[in-house]
């Protein structure tokens, strides 16, 4: 039962992460827009796990207290969050890109951000079905 668990929660971020990618394209690629400025947010979809899992890999979490590499890599992590927010909106204001494609650009980054946050918590506990045994 828990591999079949594993299994729907493996398709059902896959869709997460295939609507996400539907909405940045039609904030792109819709021929009223045509511009596709929007997908410079692809590099914050990559940079947004790295710093998390960096710091998974250097932190004890026996500990209970707070560690400070793992709250700065927190931190990096939301201000790359915020930046992937900020970035079409800017363009937005810009007028380099519509304020319709800006909506569609970040509808698909509050679902992609799902999608990831959806993956750590997951699998993100130390258990057989963890990401860090990858």
């Amino acid at each position: 039962l828990a591999g079949f668990v594993l299994v729907v929660a493996l398709i059902s971020l896959s869709f997460g992460g295939a609507v996400g990618l539907m909405f940045l394209m039609l904030g792109c690629a819709l021929p009223q827009y045509n511009q596709y400025w929007p997908l410079f947010v692809l590099f914050f979809y990559i940079l947004s796990p790295i710093p998390y899992c960096i710091a998974r890999r250097l932190v004890d979490d026996t500990d209970a207290t707070s560690n400070a590499c793992k709250e700065l890599a927190i931190f990096l992590t939301t201000g790359i969050v915020v930046s992937a927010f900020g970035l079409p909106i800017v363009f937005a204001r810009a007028e380099l890109i519509y304020w319709g494609a800006c909506a569609l650009v970040l509808t698909g980054n509050t679902v992609i951000f799902a999608t990831i946050l959806g993956f750590f918590l997951v699998f993100g506990s130390n258990d057989d079905f963890s990401w860090q045994q990858w």
